[in-house]
């Protein structure tokens, strides 16, 4: 049932906050649907045919619904004036939902990392099981664009972040999953307890909970949650459960007998064959049965599935050193993931930490890391941490160069990078690409740096430049 803000748009005077590729979406669909569409934006001036105007002119008085983009916080004076006027706020995920398809279902997903290649896994699945799916939201088209299309699909799978969760109230989820629980975004939400519950209110929306049981903070937090849920881990499954037995993943929930096991696939045909990979597999094929998906069908599709760029991508194999683009390792979390899974790294790290702390990272990673390759704003964070915790690896500060500049051609800055782990590399290591940090401050995004990389592999150590 769609709320009321959302089933009377003509006519409705709309505010959309932020001029991103969410606003724009959100903009276009309330256009053709009557609304009057005003965007507000710190930085961009102009936008298809909107008018677009910055946050010291908006006056309340000319609107009579905002609508807020995930990144814009509380705390945004544009956010603080509009709950001061009473005005209602309203989302894109929502918006969404007001407009979607009759009988199309709803499933979610969210975590602190491995949510993108989850997302389109458990798509791949469904797909395979002969209904129509799309991963969307933070991944691919937005959910705003999606519902629009004209493919009228079976199933959504949405890769929901904590920020679009902070602001959701009305979509409901067929069934939903939790990855993982860890500090990251702690600038944004103002705590980890605040991050934390966002990420748990997805069960608020939820039939059904496909729930990381290694992970000590989502079991705590979900303890009182009255849905289904379903727990998976690394482990032996008990009844009710999704786990590994041995060399296969199987399945004690969705069977006819919880005191039988189905199999869902063998671990080898999960590609990478890593700890947290097999974990995300395991929670796709969670959400894959929830929507009755068989296991034939999920096996199928994890034996074809490919994970996307920038993700442990392998660049190169030489001399006995490989060379793994994990650019999307954005927080501390993900770094060590992708770290414990080598044995002897040469590790590149930095950027924007966004507020995370690093010790707990470097306490994990210190046995399988020999050098760390330091850039970005927050690279002291991690240095020091080495420092104090990790006395035996090498550190290695590499300034940005002057003829180098973010998003400009002149690749300098990670061909000094590459050049110095070429020179320190021997046969046996992993020179990895997992920088725990954000990249906005030397790169335009994660992707534009795992591409700089590859480049600078490319051009240092398989060209001999």
């Amino acid at each position: 049932m769609a709320h009321a803000l959302y089933t009377h748009l003509d006519g409705k005077r709309i505010l959309v906050a932020g001029a991103g590729v969410t606003g724009a979406a959100a903009s276009r669909a309330l256009a053709k649907r009557g609304s009057i569409v005003t965007i507000v934006d710190e930085n961009v001036r102009e936008l298809e045919n909107f008018s677009v105007i910055t946050p010291d002119t908006v006056n309340f008085s000319n609107f009579d619904l905002l609508l807020v983009s995930p990144g814009w916080r509380e705390d945004h004076p544009v956010v603080v004036a509009a709950r001061a006027a009473r005005i209602a706020l309203i989302n894109e995920v929502d918006l969404a939902w007001s407009f979607k398809a009759p009988g199309q279902k709803w499933i979610a997903l969210t975590g602190t990392n491995g949510k993108t290649s989850t997302v389109e896994l458990t798509a791949a699945m469904v797909r395979s099981g002969g209904l129509s799916a799309i991963a969307c939201g933070n991944v691919g088209r937005t959910v705003i664009e999606t519902v629009e299309s004209t493919e009228k699909y079976d199933f959504l799978i949405l890769e929901l972040s904590s920020f679009q969760l902070h602001w959701l109230e009305d979509a409901q989820f067929f069934s939903s999953a939790i990855l993982n629980i860890a500090e990251d975004h702690v600038d944004w939400h103002g705590s980890f307890d605040a991050y934390a519950k966002a990420k748990v209110s997805i069960l608020d929306k939820s039939m059904a909970a496909i729930l990381n049981g290694d992970d000590g903070e989502i079991v705590s937090r979900t303890t009182h949650w009255q849905g289904r849920k379903v727990f998976f881990s690394l482990d032996t499954p008990a009844p009710g459960e999704i786990g590994v037995v041995e060399e296969l993943l199987v399945d004690r929930a969705f069977v006819a007998d919880p005191q039988e096991a189905a199999m869902i696939s063998e671990l080898i045909e999960v590609t990478p064959t890593v700890p947290h990979n097999v974990s995300n597999t395991l929670a796709a094929a969670g959400l894959a049965r929830t929507a009755g998906v068989s296991h034939e069908a999920i096996r199928s599709a994890i034996t074809e599935f490919t994970p996307g760029r920038h993700r442990i991508e392998k660049v190169l194999e030489s001399d006995g050193i490989s060379w793994i683009n994990d650019s999307k390792a954005t927080n501390p979390h993900a770094a060590s993931a992708s770290i414990m899974s080598a044995l002897s790294v040469i590790w590149i790290a930095g950027g924007l930490a966004k507020g995370a702390t690093m010790g707990e990272l470097v306490e994990r990673i210190k046995p399988r890391v020999r050098v760390a390759i330091l850039i970005g704003e927050d690279r002291e964070l991690i240095a020091q941490e080495l420092e104090a915790r990790a006395p035996h690896i090498e550190i290695i500060r590499i300034d940005t160069p002057a003829e180098y500049s973010r998003g400009g051609s002149n690749n300098a800055l990670m061909e000094a990078v590459v050049s110095r782990a070429k020179e320190r590399a021997v046969s046996g290591d992993t020179v990895l690409l997992a920088p725990a940090c954000a990249s906005m401050d030397q790169f335009i995004s994660y992707s534009d740096r795992g591409d700089r990389f590859k480049a600078a592999v490319e051009k240092v150590v398989r060209d001999g430049h």
